[in-house]
Order: structure tokens, then sequence, then C-alpha cells
């Protein structure tokens, strides 16, 4: 039996941190210009990163670091988990997976007449989703098949791919959080404008093509994580934290009746709404000049067109009053979670939030560390925060020694928070 156990005492905490705060501010931000470029900077920072803001809204991050003829880059897009529609989840995440895939720019080898096929497969999606009898969805998802595998014809698989690599590029990659949506490169520095051509193109427009292939390899990571004991206590430690934010009354991911029915109808008018350029920041840090950067930046990107973007409103949550228990039932061995939330990233008890978890698991001389790891009073143990935008949440972790009830787990864990509470540690944990 796995059994997961989620306690919150939020307000002690929250209480206890509080306490600590310093009054003056820690940073200082500024602004000059260069090269016809106004930028923010911040004084004393180490990384000397450079804040533009173009025409179109676009930000652009640029840090300088000659550590070697290269340079990493990141395209956050701030369309996550939370801005899925409730009657449509995982679109922020099965959007992710289609912007590989290529547009009219590339992946083609026929635009017109693959779009053709493009268009007519939305449409055979939205009646699909219309269907309830087994038998006539299965039938139309046949005739799905048919002109799906007639599309792919036209259609010039991992091209995106193969362009980055062609140009050197390492760690292609993306990921879809609760928050944002993060496309990563690292490519040598002689090929920054290339990469920027390449990709200024490829967020000027999405092409849902090979949909219902990659809607296959969605579902069965769906399916992985409907197996995994960490996942599903993930998922209800999250339901027990936010009953009303979309933290915790949905998945990323999404529900196995959404991924059922999906509607590229609905992906498309996502990619329209969010991915623009007053929604999307460009960051490189690496082997660069910051003039020429920002220019061959403004020269690619500073062609798409910016839309209004709809405020987003915090969904705020109840107090929570006494700690809230759930059980998972899984193959795993048995293991014990407790959450505590806090305040999100731009609330200032994230950096104490941050601290605190240092004291207590930091892998070699935090609390939990000296007082129940190196002794062995459990088999395993440790901490970590998820900060998120909204809210953060504070993690302990703990698995039982032989013989261990879940419950002396739990009470090792707080008993080591309650330390830190009443500044029972020493000075020289702080420094370190």
């Amino acid at each position: 039996m796995n059994y997961f156990n989620s306690l919150m005492a939020v307000i002690v905490v929250t209480l206890f941190i509080s306490s600590c705060k310093q009054s003056s501010d820690a940073y200082v931000t500024k602004s000059t210009t260069s090269n016809g470029y106004t930028y923010e900077y911040v004084e004393n920072d180490k990384s000397n990163t450079r804040i533009y803001t173009l025409e179109n809204g676009l930000k652009v991050y640029l840090s300088d670091y000659k550590d070697e003829p290269r340079i990493q880059t990141c395209i956050p897009v701030k369309a996550g988990g939370k801005f899925d529609p409730e009657n449509s989840t995982g679109l922020a995440h099965y959007l992710e997976h289609m912007m590989f895939k290529g547009n009219n720019h590339f992946g083609t080898k026929d635009w017109e007449n693959e779009k053709i096929y493009i268009d007519s497969i939305e449409w055979m999606f939205e009646h699909y989703r219309t269907l309830t009898d087994a038998d006539e969805r299965k039938a139309w998802y046949n005739k799905i098949d048919q002109v799906s595998n007639d599309a792919s014809k036209l259609a010039i698989a991992n091209e995106y791919d193969k362009m980055v690599g062609f140009i050197g590029a390492t760690g292609t990659n993306a990921y879809t959080t609760e928050d944002r949506t993060v496309y990563i490169n690292n490519i040598p520095s002689n090929q920054l404008e290339n990469w920027l051509d390449l990709e200024a193109k490829r967020f000027s427009m999405i092409v849902n093509r090979l949909f219902h292939t990659e809607l296959e390899a969605v579902y069965e990571e769906k399916n992985r994580s409907l197996d995994n004991d960490g996942w599903k206590s993930y998922e209800a430690m999250y339901r027990a934290l936010f009953k009303k934010h979309k933290y915790g009354t949905q998945t990323v991911i999404g529900t196995i009746e959404h991924l059922k029915n999906p509607s590229i109808k609905d992906i498309r008018e996502y990619f329209d709404k969010y991915y623009v350029p007053n929604n999307i920041a460009v960051c490189l840090s690496g082997d660069l000049d910051y003039d020429k950067t920002i220019a061959l930046v403004d020269q690619y990107f500073g062609t798409l067109a910016p839309k209004p973007i709809e405020e987003y409103i915090k969904i705020e949550e109840d107090p929570i009053v006494s700690p809230q228990e759930v059980t998972v039932i899984g193959p795993d061995a048995e293991n014990v979670n407790i959450g505590f939330r806090f305040g999100g990233t731009s609330n200032d008890d994230i950096h104490y939030v941050r601290m605190v978890d240092m004291l207590l698991n930091n892998s070699l001389a935090g609390l939990i560390d000296l007082n129940l790891v190196q002794q062995q009073k459990v088999l395993r143990a440790g901490s970590y925060v998820n900060d998120l935008n909204d809210y953060s949440i504070h993690t302990f972790y703990g698995n039982p020694r032989e013989g261990q009830t879940l419950e002396e787990v739990r009470d090792l864990i707080l008993e080591q928070i309650g330390k830190v509470k009443k500044g029972e540690f020493d000075d020289w944990l702080m420094e370190a």
C-alpha cells in the first residue's frame, strides 16, 4: 500500500516567515539606452542581464557569458496549464508538441495541397467530438486515419529538429508547467541569426500537422502518469491544496475525456490567443554582443504583430484551517508527503521559504539530513519548493524503515520543521 499524507499548516509557517522580513529593498532597477534600444538592468547583477521591450511588446533578456562560443536560448510563453479552458484541458501541453511539426514555412513538401488535407482533418475531428456511439466513432476515426495518411505524404517529418541540428543546436526540447511553456536550444554563437530566422517563422503560425499520431503519443504519456504512484500522489496533494485554483482542479496533461475528444480548432485558437509577441520572451545567455543581438532579435521577431491579452485574474483560495489527509493506493513502497501552501513567486515570502527549505534539506547539512537521514531514523527523507506564479508549495517527503509507521515518519519530519520555527539550529547552518 502506498499511503499519501498531505498535511497543511500554512498560517503558522507564514507568520514565522513574515517575522524574518527586512525592510530594505535588495535590488534597484534602472534603465539606460544603447545603440537606439532602451533596456532595464539591476544594479550589482553579476550576470549583467539586460531586459529590453520591443515595440510589439516582446520581452528580450540578454546576458553576455564568454565561457564558450555558444548561446543558451529559451523562449517562454505565458501559456501553461492554468490557462486551459475547463472543457478542453491539456491544450498548452499538446500545443507544445505541435510546435515541433513546422508550419507553412517548413515541414511541408507542398503547403498549398497539404493545407486542404489539414483543414479537412480539423473539421473531421470537430465532427468526431459530437459522436457518442462507439461504432460510429470507430468508423469515423478510420476515415480520419485515411485522410491523415494522405496528408502525411506531403509532410516532412522532424524537419525542425533536423534544421536546428544542422546549425549545431544541442539540448533541443520544451516543457509545459502550470504557468508557462518554454522552448529550449543551445546553439553556436555564430549561428544566432539563422536560429532567430527559424524561430521567428516557427512562432508566426501553427499548423497541426501529423496531429492524430502525436495525439497517440500524448495519450500514452497520460497513461504512464495514471500508473505512476508519484504522479498520483502529486495530483492528490494539489487537489487537497487547491479547491478552486486550476493548480488543483485540473492537470497540465489534461483529462482522459478531453484527450479522447481532441479539438484542433481549440489548439489553433489557443495559439492565436497566447502565442503573440506581447506574451512571449526571448532569453539568450552566452557569447553574445548586446547591441548586435538585440538588433537581430528586433529584425526577426519585431515583425510579429501583437494582440490584446486578456488580463489574468488569480483565483484566490480559502485559508486552510485544518490539516487535510489523502490516501493513495498503489504498488510502490509506502511513503508520506506533507505540503504547505504559500504565496507565489511575486510574494516576498518565497525567498524565505527557499531559505527554510535549505535549512531543512540541502543534501548534506540540513536538519533533515543531519537528524533523520544520516542518523538513519528514516529510510529516506527530504524536501523541495515548487515555486509557481500564484502559489508556492513546500513539500516534504519520507519513506519509513522496516517496522516504522508513516505516522512516525510524519512526526519526525514535523519535529525538524518545529526546530526551525523555534530557532533550534546552529548559526553556521544559515551560511552553509
